[in-house]
This record gives C-alpha cells, sequence and structure tokens, in this order.
C-alpha cells in the first residue's frame, strides 16, 4: 500500500511536483533526466591511466583512508543515480544516503546548482527508498558522503548543463559557446532565456553536447565556498519537515517495548490481564527484545507497558559492573613494547580508561511497520536501509521488504542500527495491523547503542626534547560492525589490497594517525567481545578518546622537556595544513596568557579523513566538580570548504559532544543494567555549558577537493579540554568522563 508522500519527504516539494515528475531515462524520456550511467560511459574523459567508471586506488601505504575506502566501494553504482528534471522547472535528486541533521542535503543541492547555474531553491533534495542495486552506494557513515559525491554529482549535473546549452543553442540557431546556465535557466544572445523546463524535452534527445561537459574550477563558483543556511531550515522550525513520527497511517496502533531490567534480558513469562480492559488497550505481543504493549495513543501505550507483569530472566552480564569491564580491558594493555631501549632517555607510559557513552540524540528510537500478505513496509531513518530489509525479512519470515527511508532527527552513528524496524515488524505480524513503534528515552540510554568502554595505555621515549618511539595500545569492548559497514571494509580492503584483517582492525587502521613526528610509531586495538552489550559507531568511533589519550601524553613530554605546549605539537607536527592551523588557534585565542588561579588553556590537532582542526579552549575549573569551558577557539582545514556555514555547525556540535564526554556524561553499568536513564542522570551539555566566546576559522582551500567533517570536531575538541582540565586543576585525570 502506498501511505502519504511525506513518508520520504525532505525539504517540502513545490506544490504538484510528485504529479508532474518524469522517471525515465534519457532514451525514452519526454523531459531530461541525466543517469549516472552516460558520465561513468565517459561523456567526460577519464583522467590518463584510468578506466572511466573506476576511482584511482590511492596509495595503500598509509594514505588511503575510510573515506578512499567508500570511493572506491560506492563507484560501480554511481551510474544507478539520476538526476531529473521536472515541468515546473525544479532539478530533482534522489539522495541515497541520511540525512540526520548533518547537513548533507544542503551540500548536495550547493553542489548540484554550482554546476547546473540553478537556483539553490530549485534544487530538491528527496531520501531514496532501500535500493539493494545501490549495494555500498546507501550507506552514510565516516564523514564519507560529500567526499564520494563531489566528482559524480558535479559530472551529472555538468553533464546535464552541457545538454541544455545545446537544447538552447539549436532552438535560437546561435552557437552554443556564447550560451550560459543561470537562474535555472539557460541565458543567450540579447537578453534571451528559457527556462531548463522548456529545454528539457530538447535536451533529452541531444546524442552529442555542442559544449564540454566538463566541471567548474573552484575559482568559478559562485554558490560552493559561500555560507548557506541549510535548505531545509524553514521547513524544520515551521514544522513541515517531517519525521518518521508525523506519518499518519490508516489503521495503525502505537506499540512501546517492556523491556528487561537487565542487558540483554529474555521474557520467562508475562501477564497482561491487569491491562487489557482498559481504554484504548489494543493488545501484548511477546517479541525478541522483551513484551510490546500496543494501544491507540502513545501515552497510553506509555502507562499501560507500565503495569504490564513480566518475570524475567537476567542477562549474559547480570554479574559485572563497570569496573569489572574496565579491569578486564586494562588487562588486555599489558605487553607494550615501543622497539627502542635507551638507558640515556626519558619514558612516560601511562593508561587511561573511557566509560560507555549513549547516542542520545534528541529523536528517540522509532519505526513503523505494516506486515501483511507476505509482505513488509517499513518507515525508518537508516543510515543503512539495504540491512534494514536484510534483518526485517529475517525477523518475520518474508522475502519482499520494502523500506521508506524517513529524515533523522539526530544520529551520531545511533542509525546505523535499526532495532525498532524489526520490533515493529514483529509486533505488526503479531497482531495483524499496522504499528508504530516508539522507544522511550529511557529505553534508549538503557538498552540502545553505545559507544564502547575503551582502556589505552601511551608509552613514549625521548630524548633532548624530542620524541624516539611512540606505542599506542588501545583495549575497547568490541564495535558492532553488523550494520553493512563490516562487508564493505572486508570486500573493499580485499580489491584494494589491504589485506583481509577483520573489519574492525581495518577500520582503526583506515581511521587512526599519529600527526606527530614521533619516530618509531605503533598503535594497535585489542577488541573484547562482551555478550549482551550493544555498542555502535558513535561519532568519530575511535578517534575521540584516541586523541584523549595521546594529548594528555604531549603536554607531559612538552612538560618533561621544558617546552611550551602548544610549540612543542608545532615543532613536531608533521604536516604544513596541521601547522597552519595550529598557529592561526594560538594567535586568535592568545596562547599563553596570563590566567587566574583554576583557570587554564588546553589545545589539540586532530587530523582524519583528508581535514584537518586544531582547538584550542579556555576552562574554568576553580571547582573540579563543576568546570566549564569558557572559551573556545577552532580552526579548521577541510580541503576546499563547500558550505563554511555547514562547517561551523558541524564544529559547534563536536564541540559539545566533547564538552559532555570527557567532563560529566558516562554510561555506568551496575550488576549487568545500565544506571542511567535519560538527560536527568545522564548528563548531556546543556546550552549553560556552551562557551560564551566561541570563535570557528574556516580555513581557505587547501586542496582540490573536500575532507570530511562530521567526525573531525569531537576529537580535536576533547583533546583540548582534557589538557585544559588537566593544567587548570593540577592533576592527571586518568579516567573519563572526569566527574564520572
Amino acid at each position: 500500500m502506498v501511505h502519504p508522500a511525506t513518508a520520504h519527504e525532505e525539504a517540502a516539494p513545490a506544490p504538484g511536483m510528485r504529479r508532474r515528475r518524469f522517471l525515465s531515462y534519457v532514451a525514452a524520456a519526454p523531459m531530461l533526466t541525466v543517469a549516472g550511467k552516460f558520465v561513468m560511459e565517459g561523456e567526460a574523459a577519464a583522467a590518463p591511466g584510468q578506466v572511466a567508471g573506476q576511482l584511482p586506488l590511492p596509495p595503500v601505504s598509509g594514505l588511503m583512508d575510510f573515506g578512499d575506502l567508500m570511493e572506491i566501494a560506492t563507484a560501480p553504482t554511481m551510474a544507478l543515480m539520476k538526476l531529473e528534471f521536472t515541468a515546473d522547472n525544479k532539478v530533482r535528486f534522489e539522495l541515497p544516503r541520511l540525512e540526520s541533521g548533518q547537513g548533507l542535503n544542503t551540500a548536495v543541492v550547493m553542489m548540484l546548482a554550482e554546476e547546473l547555474g540553478a537556483r539553490t531553491q530549485d534544487v530538491v533534495v528527496e531520501l531514496s527508498d532501500a535500493r539493494p542495486e545501490l549495494l555500498f552506494n546507501q550507506f552514510t557513515a565516516a564523514s564519507s558522503s560529500v567526499r564520494t559525491f563531489w566528482k559524480p554529482l558535479r559530472q551529472m549535473a555538468a553533464t546535464a548543463r552541457s545538454r541544455l546549452i545545446t537544447a538552447a543553442a539549436k532552438k535560437w540557431s546561435v552557437s552554443a559557446n556564447g550560451l550560459t546556465a543561470q537562474g535555472t535557466g539557460i541565458v543567450g544572445p540579447g537578453g534571451r532565456k528559457a527556462t531548463f523546463a522548456e529545454l528539457a524535452k530538447d535536451a533529452a534527445k541531444v546524442a552529442v553536447p555542442s559544449v564540454p561537459a566538463t566541471p567548474k574550477n573552484p575559482d568559478e563558483f559562485k554558490v560552493l565556498g559561500k555560507g548557506h543556511t541549510r535548505s531545509d531550515a524553514s521547513a524544520i522550525v515551521t514544522g513541515k519537515a517531517h519525521y518518521v513520527s508525523d506519518l499518519k497511517i490508516p489503521g495503525s496502533v502505537v506499540a512501546v517495548v517492556v523491556r528487561p531490567p537487565t542487558l540483554d534480558g529474555e521474557v520467562e513469562s508475562y501477564d497482561d490481564s491487569a491491562i487489557r480492559n482498559v481504554a484504548g488497550y489494543k493488545g501484548t505481543a511477546r517479541i525478541s527484545t522483551g513484551v510490546a504493549v500496543c494501544a491507540e495513543y502513545t501515552w497510553q501505550a506509555m502507562e499501560l507497558a507500565k503495569k504490564l507483569d513480566v518475570t524475567w530472566k537476567p542477562g549474559p552480564i547480570a554479574d559485572m559492573s563497570s569496573a569489572d569491564i574496565q579491569e578486564k580491558l586494562a588487562g588486555m594493555t599489558g605487553s607494550l613494547d615501543d622497539g627502542i631501549s635507551d638507558s640515556d632517555g626519558d619514558e612516560i607510559d601511562e593508561s587511561f580508561d573511557f566509560a560507555f557513552v549513549s547516542h542520545a540524540p534528541m529523536e528517540v528510537n522509532y519505526a513503523i511497520a505494516d506486515v501483511k500478505d507476505g509482505s513488509a513496509e517499513i518507515w525508518v531513518p537508516a543510515q543503512s536501509p539495504q540491512i534494514v530489509q536484510k534483518d526485517v525479512a529475517a525477523a518475520v519470515g518474508v522475502l519482499d521488504v520494502k523500506v521508506h527511508v524517513t529524515r533523522a532527527g539526530g544520529s551520531f552513528g545511533r542509525h546505523l542500527f535499526h532495532d525498532a524496524a524489526v520490533e515493529a515488524a514483529e509486533v505488526s505480524k503479531a497482531i495483524g495491523k499496522p504499528v508504530k513503534l516508539m522507544w522511550t528515552r529511557n529505553d534508549d540510554t538503557r538498552h540502545g547503542r553505545m559507544r564502547p568502554a575503551s582502556h589505552h595505555r601511551v608509552k613514549a621515549s625521548f630524548r633532548s626534547g624530542k620524541v624516539r618511539s611512540w606505542a599506542h595500545k588501545m583495549a575497547s569492548v568490541s564495535t558492532d560492525f553488523n550494520h553493512g559497514i563490516g562487508d564493505l571494509i572486508t570486500s573493499t580492503a580485499v580489491q584494494s589490497g589491504i589485506g583481509k584483517l577483520p573489519a574492525a582492525q581495518l577500520y582503526f587502521n583506515l581511521t587512526q594517525s599519529v600527526p606527530y613526528e614521533f619516530g618509531a610509531t605503533t598503535i594497535s586495538l585489542n577488541d573484547y567481545a562482551l555478550e549482551g552489550v550493544h555498542t555502535g559507531s558513535w561519532r568519530s568511533v575511535h578517534s575521540a578518546t584516541f586523541r584523549t589519550a595521546e594529548d594528555l601524553v604531549i603536554d607531559q613530554i612538552a612538560e618533561k622537556a621544558g617546552s611550551d605546549a602548544a610549540n612543542f605539537r608545532l615543532d613536531n607536527a608533521k604536516s604544513d595544513r596541521a601547522k597552519d592551523v595550529l598557529r592561526k588557534v594560538m594567535k586568535d585565542g592568545k596562547w599563553g596568557r596570563s590566567m587566574p588561579q583554576g583557570h587554564a588553556q588546553g589545545i589539540s590537532m586532530h587530523e582524519e579523513f583528508k581535514s584537518v582542526a586544531a582547538c584550542l579552549v579556555e576552562i574554568n575549573a576553580t571547582d573540579p566538580k563543576k568546570p566549564r569551558v569558557t572559551k573556545a577557539v577552532i580552526a579548521v582545514d577541510a580541503g576546499i570548504p563547500l558550505n563554511p556555514r555547514g562547517i561551523e555547525a558541524q564544529m559547534m556540535g563536536g564541540l559539545t559532544d566533547a564538552i559532555s564526554t570527557v567532563l560529566q556524561a558516562g554510561i555506568h553499568i551496575d550488576n549487568g543494567a545500565v544506571r542511567e536513564g535519560s538527560y536527568g542522570d545522564f548528563l548531556w551539555a546543556r546550552q549553560r555549558h556552551t562557551p560564551t566566546d566561541l570563535q570557528i576559522h574556516v580555513m581557505p582551500a587547501t586542496t582540490d577537493e573536500p575532507g570530511g567533517v562530521g567526525e573531525l570536531g569531537v576529537p580535536v575538541c576533547a583533546g583540548a579540554i582534557a589538557t585544559a582540565y588537566a593544567r587548570a586543576t593540577g592533576t592527571k585525570p586518568r579516567s573519563f568522563p572526569v566527574n564520572y
């Protein structure tokens, strides 16, 4: 069945647009549709030594990162994307990635508008349903989407522009070389203009364009590089943007799941006799994760769930608490040989613990399912919708599963998993009705996905102020990669010649590095499989804890060497880009200025996803139990900064996450149960914790391609906050958050 169009709507489309779409390929299209296949077949000449449709493999020896792997994995199916021109002069692109507040829609709008010569308001980006034929091209993670779309999308738009210009030239009997694309139309001599809609039918018939289908050079950009407000900002603040919880599904009931008191506990028995005759009751269903209580309205379901009598079997770690887990992790870093023996040198050997952390997006876990007649229809915000199809099919025993991807109200990696979709499908099958299933905030905090707890041991030897060896061993509760990324990493790594390491090891090696000249350098990850604890790829995955541990050790070395902490980083940074962002924050943040007792500065630099950032913070820790970041200066080099305003927003979010997880927000496990339940005790940063002085500097373009920024802000801000806290309090914090 087909439910309202808003089920997978992004920004509200123009009136009537959905009634007048032209979806055919160019060969038969009454309007112009540019499919990726035409780009891949060579309308733009392939670079020397490159086969059209393939990306050159980056060097494997330390220069390849996860974004490079994503480019390789997504290249084969870029040919399946389409750019469509409609009768009401709109340009439509179906986005196979999830918009979860990171501003991806806006970046795509800007890229297409730039190359087409269209107004940004005329470019409509909508989320794609699950499309198995897209393979790894429908996977949102690790700051990779803009990088993977950068060349293919611009080439598709340039191809469309060349055809539209050719059609206009034929229409006016003039040379195509004198025409330009602007204002969602083609402009010619004497002020003549034709809209894209007016030219689209003729453009669809153009076999060989009269002008090259060449993307613009950066010095020609009029849209990219300029600060743009989110393309969907108005829809969000006016309530026109639709989320899965807004959808009205005829005949549906609301479901809330009663969950076990311990992680992964099991239902032994339950009794619903006390709620069967209560107003609004629509049934109960035992499912894989607990007992679902169905009602007419959400509040009714939540209240009825409180009265359900359930007897539980304890979960697999009912005899373990956070301290036990950290002890296990610490034992996994016992052997650490840096390979350097220097009796005349100095040595530092430090260890650090990091607690579990909840994803805690503002939007709780939510999904809608309608299972009937041997098929299932799902509405859910999903970063990996094809895995939703697979898991739902397995859970309810159907082959035909249609997944509508909805906008997400925050994610940070949470929507890599789709627990609610599977549960909703199970309940729908059991009661024979469409189900809107909602996790409460307590559900998601206590039974949702968490950043794994980890232990870090860093050992360094140095002499005469110079680091001669550096070894960093990380032990972590295993990060669950069973959401599609594991298959992507392992299969593409083999194709790229990297090897056959487990997905977790490959991801670690592709994302973590030491950005300083520290002699003989080794880094490693040891995973600890802990049954019953549901982990996930929390924003920046390993990087935030990895960078925090290293920055604290770097500060110690600088102090022992009699060097200034910022200058020590500057002297040892490997790249000029790293040195430039460090100099920027040192200058604009007034590094080294005199500060009162209990106040201090901290600094960090981080490189990842072909971007680099530095952060300087000032902290007031006169009360160590209530520290406050009072100032932050961030400089970020993201290659070509496509939307500086979007980059600023990403850094603001990263700073908030870092303040939270370094200073106050962590998850405790007590005898197999999560202690925290909501924002009342999982102490995420509030507005009052935001620094009153916040400066974000987006550096001018330093490369000819954009880097990733979604993950960058958390580690660089976390390292700066941790070092500032240590300096302000005169302590050596080794457990995070510090007020845990």
